[in-house]
């Protein structure tokens, strides 16, 4: 098996796991209030609030670290194919 198609593979790996993350925070945070709540009667609804943000943190990091290997794998296939470009002219 030659290196393009497992290049590939791994990209899109990559791609569909950043956008799997992606859409993941997107229905933790559907529920999220973009007030602030000072009245002691709404402490049901702070803690709520709190659970939401304290998951949408903890997958912060994956999701930053997904997109970082989504750029260094783009980054890898276009260098592959302008080498293969400069190895043509040679």
């Amino acid at each position: 098996m030659t290196l393009v198609p497992i290049m590939w593979s791994v990209w899109g790996f990559f791609v569909v796991l950043m956008l799997g993350l992606k859409v993941y925070s997107i229905s933790l945070t559907r529920d999220e209030d973009d007030h602030l709540i000072l009245d002691d009667a709404f402490n049901q609804m702070k803690t709520e609030q709190a659970a939401i943000v304290a998951r949408e943190n903890k997958i912060q990091p994956i999701r930053r670290t997904a997109m970082w290997l989504v750029i260094v794998a783009t980054i890898f296939v276009a260098g592959y194919y302008v080498m293969d470009f400069i190895k043509q002219f040679n």
